[in-house]
């Protein structure tokens, strides 16, 4: 009986449940169907408040300047710079002409306030209308948040001590056909955010800042390397040749020339060519496609730094990524000590290991016990790693290190001195040829950039270079990988010792602004069309 009861009991909860979840349901979809007659019925008045205009020979799209003074947040500091006048004193505040969105109205009567957008921020407006006159404020009532509108002033303190734009004219010259999300909801869901980055910048004015610190993030980057004496170029984005990386290449085609070209997946091989000629300093900053997959790291198109240095080795550019990189973080975010994601980092301080030396540490796996690729590959079996069938003793130490390595290495590291069966483009390490004067450097257990001593022997270089194109072609039968002969041509005119670095753009803006995802610092992200 007891347990006939309790089963009732349950399946009463079930039911219950389930009747829940099926108004919580109906709730929603009554919501978003209420939402959605709201906003149709907005879109309606708006297009007729503008039919309007235009019959009465006042559109505002027939405007085409507006004459700027200042911006609201430099209008606002200029004023708060000023004394404030004795108590019971008046004294007319400096005139100003300002352009920028209607975001907020409020106000009933003759008298109305506004919050004005721009790009430096908001500014309050004060609107009366025995100032500005009964036709202007009977126009400026019928404006919508949205609105792009013009307006000249004196600037003042309100009663409560807000810096505000007396407005003495106030005029319309763009019309927003579509409402802003309101205050309250704003504009949240992320894939929206991503895909209309316009409205997003608008609703959401902490995005800006992202987008300026990128900004700001180039520009160092660039005055820094200038200053070292670098030349800044711009290589070709169509290649006319597949090389054998293992990247895989976005493929359109030339009509003129009846022939298949390929976005190009990186930069470098342009850029030592530059070198061969003359340029013993040169970087680009790039634009990179590959055909690969998307997550918060990756993004089809991308932003890379590519820097070549004659005369020098990996160990002259580690100490250039040091040093820049610390630059960097202060003058960017005031301190070499920032947050990503809760952690702490301390762009100041870095530390060099050797590949060899980073997988003794972290998984205790000693590379110079290895008498044999086969006593390799047993270590990384008693280490429950998996590595390829066959594969050599630099190989399994690559693998060793992606397996127990990379995760750690949360502080600014650099991990030098890579097997030679993973860099096809590095310099051999005269001491030991099993290994590559190669490093890459790492920060918040990320990839932050890969650099050489570039290999500069074209015979060396053309051996690579064939190994990989029948890696490629073995792996992908119907590829059109080639060598580049023309690179190797180059390089048989001479090509001078060369330390080369490359690095992602977007991953170390991403650092410098605590954003998650790749995304969050590309203003308009590579996404999937919606269904129409």
């Amino acid at each position: 009986m007891e347990v006939d009861l309790e089963q009732r009991i349950e399946n009463a909860k079930e039911k219950l449940g389930d009747a829940v979840e099926k108004a919580a349901g109906r709730a929603e979809e009554a919501a978003q169907q209420l939402s959605q007659e709201v906003y149709t019925e907005q879109v309606r008045v708006r297009r007729e408040k503008l039919s309007a205009l235009q019959a009465e020979g006042h559109d505002p799209f027939t405007i085409t300047k507006y004459p700027v003074s200042t911006l609201a947040m430099r209008a606002k500091a200029d004023f708060a710079a000023h004394p404030e006048p004795p108590e019971g004193e008046e004294v007319p505040g400096p005139k100003v002409s300002l352009a920028g969105r209607l975001m907020t109205k409020r106000g009933m009567g003759k008298v109305g306030f506004a919050d004005l957008q721009d790009g430096s921020g908001r500014i309050q407006l004060y609107v009366r209308k025995d100032i500005v006159g009964e036709e202007s404020y009977a126009a400026y009532k019928k404006f919508d948040i949205g609105d792009i509108v013009g307006v000249t002033g004196e600037m003042f303190r309100t009663k409560m001590g807000e810096i505000s734009v007396r407005v003495q004219e106030i005029t319309l010259l763009s019309k927003a056909l579509l409402p802003l999300p309101d205050k309250w909801s704003g504009l949240r869901d992320i894939d929206t955010r991503y895909r209309q980055r316009y409205v997003d910048l608008i609703v959401n004015p902490g995005v800006k800042i992202t987008f300026y610190k990128r900004s700001r993030i180039l520009s160092e980057i660039r005055k820094y390397l200038d200053e070292k004496g670098f030349l800044e170029v711009d290589t070709p984005v169509l290649t006319p040749c597949e090389i054998g990386a293992a990247a895989r290449p976005f493929i359109t085609h030339h009509n003129t020339l009846d022939m298949d070209m390929y976005l190009r997946i990186e930069t470098e091989l342009y850029l030592k060519r530059l070198v061969v000629g003359g340029m013993d300093r040169v970087y680009e900053v790039g634009r990179i496609f590959r055909n690969e997959g998307m997550d918060t790291k990756h993004n089809p198109e991308f932003t890379t730094v590519e820097l070549y240095q004659a005369y020098t080795d990996y160990k002259g550019i580690m100490d250039l990524v040091e040093e820049m990189n610390t630059m960097l973080a202060q003058k960017v975010c005031g301190s070499t000590k920032i947050t990503y994601q809760g952690t702490e980092i301390d762009m100041g301080r870095w530390e060099r290991l050797t590949m060899v030396e980073a997988v003794k540490k972290y998984s205790g796996a000693d590379y110079s016990a290895w008498e044999s690729d086969e006593a390799a590959r047993a270590c990384a079996k008693e280490l429950h790693a998996e590595v390829p069938a066959g594969a050599t003793k630099g190989t399994v130490l690559a693998e060793l290190f992606d397996a127990f390595v990379e995760e750690k290495l949360i502080q600014p590291t650099i991990i030098y001195d890579y097997p030679v069966e993973i860099s096809p483009l590095a310099k051999r390490k005269p001491e030991d040829p099993a290994f590559t004067e190669r490093f890459e450097y790492f920060i918040c257990a990320r990839e932050m950039g890969n650099a050489f001593s570039e290999l500069n022997d074209p015979i060396d270089q053309r051996q690579r270079f064939e190994s990989q194109v029948a890696a490629k072609r073995a792996q992908e039968p119907n590829t059109k990988a080639e060598v580049d002969e023309d690179y190797v041509t180059a390089m048989e005119y001479g090509m001078p010792p060369i330390g080369g670095l490359g690095f992602g753009v977007d991953r170390l803006v991403m650092l410098l602004t605590d954003s998650a995802s790749i995304r969050d610092v590309l203003l308009f992200p590579t996404m999937k069309p919606l269904e129409k």
